[in-house]
């Protein structure tokens, strides 16, 4: 086995004496690579092309052609201060030399002549410290993306409930999450009545993944129906606003804001702006804006995506319909900000889902950094970890479905609380497979094999196998996806998914 390569630093020496370079050299180069500037300028030039490979960097005061101020101004413009930690090494050592330098973001200074011993720990020291919160802010940087990734794989897992209950297109609740998103932008961009911001924006378009999902306790044969529907079953199919809201209730963490937009949306989305719409008859802004904003957006996808009794429309003509008022009434301004994003609705829903998924995933994450900016590193971390916390503990707890996760190292398959009853399990089971008194286990030996065969290109796995529910062996099928490291080469690190009841005709398939 080759033996690691111990990495090796890269330090930028800069001042306009060769002596003083020679002996700097002379005393790093064993542990340090070393690039030299013989001027501000030079240095300047080497940061903007290596900033990322420089470590350190250790800077003299008085230079020609650009000093060591100068140079900092630089860092400080270009926010390379933020990333490269600057020593000054200086004759200089005046109260207002030094006070100046530290305001300017260096992180210490060294007066000459030079202390070897003191060069040397004093670079190592700094050299670990930013090391270490490198480290740990891409730790962060990695936890968002991947817990952006989770939110995205949880709303696919929605869809997928959504299409195997539904005769819709599994595709409608990601296509309700982002025209929700756009439209929710547009308008920020054109009032601030409604108080949006990035963070509101994406909990409601999370939440809006939810509308419909009080149609789990509608009869299948009035859902899936492909003619009119009579008044009595017209009344049984609006109920799912009442039962998606009543379902919402029972979440735990009321006060949470995710859990106050999922209910508004799932009670009021078939409100009207006119007073026409149910259960209610809001009218105007009596309906909160989340679930205006998802009632277009619901109304939008019907009209472009086929259904048993009805052919997709073009853009162009559910546009036209919806603004000459023949799905309904809607408040100006959102017909407005439909009319402005009509572009970009049109190029995202013909986006790949899983591409669509990636870029929500990049933008948000960094947006968050963004947002954090100010923030310590451990708070920062701690806020990503409690947010994802909540953001998992809404998801599972909100449909009666088998959501599970199953991580590799340490092995734990971990259930939502409707999971865990019905195959009779705890909602935390350490090492599944190695644990004798786990006689129930939901993920095969040979579900676990193809989810080790996947890629991180292609992770998807479907399974049909027989498992127990409520003490009665049914057979079912498994939606799951493996989850692999970021580290090269990939690793698998466990999997997360979904268990579906399968009917008898289904079972035959």
């Amino acid at each position: 086995m080759v033996p690691k390569r111990e990495q090796r630093y890269t330090i930028l020496v800069a001042d306009d004496s060769e002596m003083n370079r020679s002996i700097l050299r002379s005393m790093l180069e064993e542990s340090y690579d070393i690039l030299e500037a013989e001027d501000g300028l030079q240095a300047v030039a080497i940061l903007q092309q290596m900033e990322q490979e420089i470590a350190l960097v250790l800077l003299d005061i008085v230079m020609p052609n650009m000093d060591g101020f100068g140079v900092l101004s630089a860092m400080n413009k270009y926010n390379w201060i933020d990333s490269v930690p600057v020593i000054m090494i200086s004759a200089e050592s005046t109260h207002d030399f030094i006070e100046r330098a530290y305001d300017m973001g260096v992180t210490d200074y060294i007066s000459r002549p030079f202390d070897m011993m003191v060069v040397r720990r004093r670079v190592i020291n700094t050299i670990m410290l930013y090391a270490k919160q490198r480290r740990l802010a891409g730790m962060v940087n990695e936890q968002i993306y991947q817990r952006e990734k989770v939110n995205n794989l949880m709303i696919s897992i929605l869809s997928h409930i959504v299409e195997f209950r539904n005769e819709e297109s599994g595709l409608h609740v990601l296509h309700i999450q982002t025209m929700t998103e756009i439209l929710l932008k547009s308008l920020m961009r054109k009032t601030d009545k409604y108080k949006l911001d990035r963070e509101t924006i994406n909990l409601i378009s999370n939440a809006s993944t939810l509308h419909d999902v009080g149609k789990i306790g509608i009869p299948t044969e009035i859902l899936n129906k492909p003619g009119k529907f009579t008044p009595e079953e017209f009344a049984i199919m609006k109920q799912h606003s009442q039962m998606g809201a009543d379902m919402m209730k029972g979440v735990p963490a009321q006060d949470e804001p995710l859990v106050k937009y999922a209910y508004e949306i799932c009670r009021w989305h078939h409100e009207r702006y006119d007073g026409r719409g149910y259960p209610d008859g809001l009218k105007g802004e009596d309906i909160p804006i989340s679930a205006q904003v998802v009632a277009l957006a619901d109304v939008y996808d019907a009209l472009t995506s086929a259904r048993v009794y009805k052919p997709a429309h073009s853009h162009e003509k559910a546009l036209s319909m919806i603004l000459n008022g023949e799905c309904g009434t809607f408040q100006p301004l959102l017909l407005e900000c439909l009319v402005e994003s009509s572009d970009l609705i049109q190029q995202e829903m013909s986006l790949d889902t899983a591409l669509r998924g990636d870029l929500r995933a990049a933008e948000n994450t960094a947006a968050e950094l963004v947002e954090y900016e100010d923030l310590s590193t451990v708070d920062h971390t701690l806020h990503i970890l409690e947010y994802e916390r909540n953001k998992s503990r809404f998801f599972t707890s909100t449909v009666e479905q088998i959501l599970f996760e199953y991580t590799q190292y340490p092995p734990l398959l971990t259930l939502s609380p409707w999971g865990a009853r019905c195959l009779g399990l705890d909602e935390t089971v350490v090492d599944p497979y190695g644990s004798d008194r786990v006689t129930n286990r939901p993920i095969t030996r040979h579900l676990a094999k193809l989810l080790r065969n996947t890629t991180p290109e292609e992770p998807v796995v479907e399974y049909n196998c027989d498992t127990t529910l409520d003490g009665v062996l049914r057979p079912v099928r498994i939606i799951s996806r493996a989850m692999w490291s970021s580290e090269e080469p990939p690793q698998y690190t466990g999997a997360i998914g979904v268990i579906l009841e399968r009917t008898e005709q289904e079972g035959m398939l």
